[in-house]
């Protein structure tokens, strides 16, 4: 069995773009800009806002954080989108979700243009992506790709079962490893909480990608000995033996599956660093296509 190592590849990747963004300073380029907004104060969206800005540094780009109050209107942050839309220093705008329930998530999404739609969630984007167009792809479902390239595993012909159907993670990556390209070509199905019994397909597969948000569901009962677990989930549980009074898992449970799997993702340290990763990755090929016309994949 062989731990893919999340933390290792999102560090391989952020020392190959700097090496781009160096390459870019010295040929007296501009730099990609990127920009994080954050309404209120939620303190995930803080930390993870937070950890962005630091990758962010290390590899070169430029970034600016706009912390705005809670009280905030939709209004005013439309018109602050829009004029980040116009900023030429500025190649990926991210508004960090979720945002107050006084403020309509769909517009604020819709409103960002699709080139620097660095998260991969405009319609416009997610339809490229549907018909196989090159576009920016979200940024969690293309690490899950990128991990599965890196670790040489094989997808072609390959049966991926999907547990979740999310617009962030089950439905995208399950439409990402279906399109007939290098990386992908799998034999793709999508279960969720409406099949009567989920490991009727979890045993069935492949490459297994567990996304539904429920700590430790996928069992060793549920999977098949040589199985590929890419687990997604992240999920606080209460642990008294820690400062912290908790730890983190994930939806497949790790101590158990690990014994039949042949790759295996821990949590946290797997896909988790790679949505950054992939976060600043978007921001470079934002600025390429803005800049000079084309993605460079």
């Amino acid at each position: 069995m062989t731990i893919i190592d999340g933390k290792q590849v999102a560090s391989d990747i952020r020392a190959e773009l700097k090496l781009k963004v160096d390459k870019l300073k010295e040929e007296g380029k501009s730099v990609p800009g990127l920009v994080a907004i954050l309404v209120g104060e939620d303190p995930a969206s803080k930390v993870y806002v937070g950890m962005k800005q630091k990758a962010c540094d290390e590899v070169g780009l430029y970034s600016k954080l706009d912390r705005l109050d809670e009280g905030t209107t939709e209004s005013e942050l439309l018109q602050l989108i829009e004029q980040y839309n116009n900023d030429e220093k500025i190649n990926g705008i991210l508004v960090q979700l979720p945002l107050p329930k006084h403020i309509n998530e769909d517009a604020i999404i819709e409103a960002i243009n699709p080139e620097k739609d660095v998260d991969g969630f405009h319609p416009i984007n997610v339809g490229n992506m549907m018909i196989g167009k090159e576009t920016l792809y979200p940024c969690t479902p293309h690490g899950v790709v990128e991990l599965l390239k890196r670790y040489n595993i094989e997808t072609k012909g390959k049966h991926v079962v999907v547990v979740g159907r999310s617009n962030i993670v089950g439905k995208p990556v399950a439409n990402m490893l279906l399109q007939k390209k290098e990386g992908a070509n799998a034999v793709v199905t999508v279960v969720h909480s409406a099949a009567k019994d989920l490991s009727l397909f979890t045993k069935q597969a492949d490459i297994l990608i567990a996304a539904i948000g429920v700590p430790e569901f996928i069992k060793s009962d549920m999977v098949k000995d040589g199985v590929v677990i890419i687990d997604v989930g992240v999920n606080r549980v209460e642990d008294a033996s820690r400062k912290s009074g908790y730890k983190l898992v994930g939806d497949v449970d790790f101590a158990k599956v690990s014994e039949k799997a042949s790759f295996i993702t821990p949590v946290p340290g797997g896909v988790g660093p790679m949505t950054i990763a992939m976060l600043l990755q978007n921001t470079y090929l934002a600025y390429l296509k803005i800049k000079m016309g084309q993605y460079e994949f």
